[in-house]
């Protein structure tokens, strides 16, 4: 294997192919003109995070101002744009998404929520008391998202729930079915932006990172190890750092500490043959922890053991589903974070195993849909798989100059980057171009931490809309 040293010039040089750099290259490129844009990675673009995700958007973000909602918004104003631009390619609906409790206070809080959510720019609200105020409620759409509802439909009424939910849990007590959210193929939007990227001028590069050369303080290259053997030195005054779980790594090289850790995050993929899930619902989740039901002899079996006793302890809301797929196919998705105590500084792959996610996840299913019970029996074969959420305390992303000047990072998007890509990949281009900007700009600056009056509110920052 040779060693030589091979050199070239970018305008701009991103490392890391996921759906966070391919936006951005697609940004710089199309939308700016940016000539010579290279992006590298060490893996094929999209596989390392971006193919494992749920590939669901949402503009129902909880949060202490209005930054998340507008981002989200902006780009889904871009994924619909590019949907009517190329016959919908990326399978865009909007078929929203619908969180459910079994609690008063909860469904309370779901009231809340919603006058909170309009305020920041989520759309109306529409809330049904009774089965007759629920009789102008449209259901979701099998496909698309031209002409769909905004906003949010908030059911607080057991009987008209049953009418228009009859596979939800009767415990059920309130629904709030968030509207501007929904799916689309990740893989599809990626391949397109890539396509699009490198028709303006961006290349690929395959090899792996080892330095960011900074003399005196601003970027002047990067050195590669490429695929090849070579030993590659790009010379370029810009350098994005869009590394996903190795963010932080990146960081370093140029001198930049984000303040980034990593969780792991599972799902599983079963067949619903018998159709206990409705084949056109949004994506769907429980919004209470939960105890799994056991058996008296299970339980103390389970507790007994030091390894499984966490079986037997309360589990925490949120755990979500969706169906996947069109026409005949009867594949549900179902996800349940129940790891998130557990963090990762530095990220191992593949994903550390959990033999008993599959049946600890159905379990928890049939709270929210009590016909997936049939399933316990005899557990379906559940296809397993998963990524890394890597992200910031508040679980919002850092978008902007990091460390040495001509350094950006466009990371930490937790379970939510493909829903974010395009608005932050626009953000990070203009500011590379200086080009004029949102107001949301410093929602998502690094810089933001560096201001005592944003550390304290952190403090008391509430929910974090993570899923």
């Amino acid at each position: 294997m040779s060693h030589h040293t091979s050199a070239m010039r970018a305008d701009v040089v991103i490392c890391g192919a996921g759906i966070a750099g391919i936006a951005v290259a697609h940004a710089l490129s199309v939308s700016h003109a940016v000539r010579h844009v290279v992006l590298v990675d060490a893996q094929s673009p999209l596989s390392l995070t971006s193919d494992k995700s749920t590939e669901a958007y949402r503009n129902w973000w909880p949060g202490p101002d209005d930054a998340m909602v507008r981002l989200i918004n902006r780009s889904i104003d871009l994924l619909e744009q590019w949907a009517d631009a190329t016959d919908n390619r990326m399978l865009l609906n909007r078929r929203g998404y619908l969180y459910t409790t079994t609690r008063a206070e909860r469904a309370a809080q779901f009231v809340e929520d919603v006058a909170l959510a309009t305020a920041q720019g989520a759309g109306p609200v529409r809330t049904y008391r009774s089965r007759a105020d629920a009789a102008t409620y449209v259901p979701s759409a099998h496909s698309g998202w031209r002409d769909h509802p905004e906003g949010a439909d908030l059911f607080l009424d057991r009987e008209a729930i049953r009418e228009h939910f009859p596979w939800l849990s009767p415990d059920i007590c309130a629904v709030l079915h968030a509207r501007r959210c929904g799916w689309f193929s990740g893989q599809q939007l990626g391949m397109m932006l890539l396509e699009e990227a490198k028709g303006a001028g961006t290349s690929f590069v395959s090899g792996h990172v080892r330095a960011v050369h900074h003399e005196g303080s601003r970027v002047q290259g990067v050195q590669v190890a490429t695929a090849d053997g070579r030993e590659l030195r790009i010379d370029t005054p810009v350098f994005v750092n869009a590394a996903g779980p190795y963010a932080a790594e990146v960081g370093q090289m140029m001198g930049a500490t984000l303040p980034l850790f990593s969780e792991a995050h599972y799902k599983i993929a079963i067949e619903d043959l018998r159709g206990a899930v409705h084949r056109d619902t949004g994506l769907v989740i429980l919004d209470d922890a939960q105890s799994l039901a056991w058996s008296d002899d299970e339980r103390h079996e389970l507790a007994a053991d030091a390894d499984t006793r966490w079986l037997t302890e309360p589990l925490p809301a949120g755990i979500h589903l969706r169906p996947e797929g069109y026409g005949s196919a009867k594949t549900v998705l179902m996800l349940w974070d129940y790891h998130s105590a557990h963090r990762f500084d530095a990220p191992t792959f593949p994903l550390p195993e959990d033999p008993f996610y599959p049946e600890v996840v159905l379990r928890g299913m049939t709270r929210l849909v009590p016909g997936l019970a049939t399933y316990l029996e005899r557990l379906p074969h559940a296809y397993v798989d998963g990524g890394y959420y890597t992200k910031t305390e508040e679980n919002r992303p850092l978008i902007g100059p990091a460390g040495v000047d001509g350094a950006y990072v466009c990371a930490a998007f937790s379970g939510f980057g493909l829903m974010a890509a395009p608005a932050a990949a626009e953000l990070l281009a203009q500011q590379i171009t200086g080009a004029s900007r949102p107001t949301y700009e410093s929602a998502f600056a690094l810089s933001r931490y560096d201001d005592v009056s944003y550390r304290a509110k952190l403090a008391q920052w509430g929910s974090t809309g993570q899923l």
